[in-house]
């Protein structure tokens, strides 16, 4: 270790060197960090908490000259302190909760920071930082104009910009402009929101499920039969016409192809689809004329000779069930659902 080398080498000269000066523990530690600091060391020291950063600042404030003797004394106790460590811990219960992130259950990890009080003691901007945007959107929803300001104002500027742009366009507007009167809140002000923000996630019971309710019918509704389908949505729409005009926009269908899939991505989805099942929900497609216009979007983005070849076969295959056909359409709804998923495909929205 270079800093050591040369720590131990200090006093190393022809005179006697003076005894070492008696030091503190926080004295000890006011010079291991001085010297660092000199050696152009870099130190993570405002992930210390409040209180341990201002007496640290404060003692380093205190201290005037340390002879070489007793800077060479404490940088060996120093080091031959840290050779002693066999394995670090983080220290308090927040570290541990990160150390355990994905090892325990969201339930306990939310009851041990609720009783531990951990968030009042570590800076709250930094978990808040690091939830995901889903985490965040309902509580900037939820929350007034003047906190929403701090909010966007305090997490980094990429994860403000995503964040105000899924806001609605009034309520983003009146973010923005109170952002421009956040100069004069005091650090304790928002470190205080902070960690209100913070209970307030611990507080939310955990979701049972990754997606919404409208995601979830929809994928339901995806792979049932067209009639199935629209008896749910015709029930759905008496019941609650706002909930069923939000699914029909989560369904994608074997009819919703043109204009949800891009040209270019056919070729792809046709390599994940046996060939038989392929001519099967071609061939079933004609009966009607959306799923006939979807059938022929395939044709016409593949090659001319595989396309020939495939209406050869459509013209041999002869009468398709409805039931083999639904089956074999949702085969190929399932290929483009797996493009998706592994970020090879990307469906074309309703707002693009």
């Amino acid at each position: 270790m270079p800093v050591g080398r040369e720590a131990r080498s200090i006093g190393q000269s022809g005179m006697p060197a003076p005894r070492p000066r008696a030091l503190a523990p926080r004295e000890k530690a006011a010079v291991i960090v001085r010297f660092l600091l000199a050696e152009g060391a870099a130190l993570p020291l405002a992930k210390l908490p409040d209180h341990m950063q201002a007496a640290l600042t404060e003692q380093i404030g205190q201290m005037r000259l340390v002879d070489r003797t007793t800077l060479a004394q404490v940088v060996d106790e120093f080091l031959s302190e840290l050779e002693q460590v066999g394995l670090a811990f983080p220290g308090g219960i927040e570290g541990a909760l990160q150390v355990m992130d994905g090892h325990i259950s969201t339930n306990a990890a939310s009851r041990l920071r609720r009783l531990a009080g951990a968030s009042a003691k570590a800076d709250p901007w930094d978990r808040l930082t690091a939830l995901p945007i889903e985490r965040l959107i309902p509580v900037l929803e939820e929350e007034s104009i003047e906190v929403a300001a701090v909010m966007l104002s305090k997490l980094p500027v990429a994860r403000s910009a995503e964040l105000l742009g899924k806001l609605p366009g009034e309520k983003a507007r009146r973010v923005a402009y109170a952002v421009s009167l956040t100069g004069n809140v005091d650090p304790e002000t928002v470190r205080r929101i902070g960690a209100a923000l913070v209970t307030q996630l611990d507080a939310q019971p955990p979701r049972a499920f990754d997606n919404g309710p409208v995601e979830r019918v929809g994928a339901i509704l995806n792979v049932s039969g067209a009639q199935t389908r629209d008896e749910v949505l015709a029930g759905l729409e008496a019941e609650d016409a706002s909930f069923a005009a939000q699914v029909r926009k989560a369904i994608f269908t074997f009819v919703h192809l043109p204009t949800r899939l891009a040209a270019r991505d056919v070729p792809k989805v046709i390599r994940l689809v046996d060939q038989p099942v392929l001519v099967t929900a071609l061939t079933a497609a004609q009966s009607n004329s959306a799923e006939a216009e979807a059938a022929e979007f395939i044709l016409a983005n593949i090659s001319q000779r595989m396309a020939t070849g495939l209406r050869e076969e459509m013209a041999s295959r002869g009468k398709v069930k409805e039931k083999d056909g639904e089956v074999a359409m949702s085969a190929i709804i399932t290929a483009v659902r797996q493009l998706e998923a592994a970020g090879e495909v990307v469906l074309i929205t309703e707002e693009d």
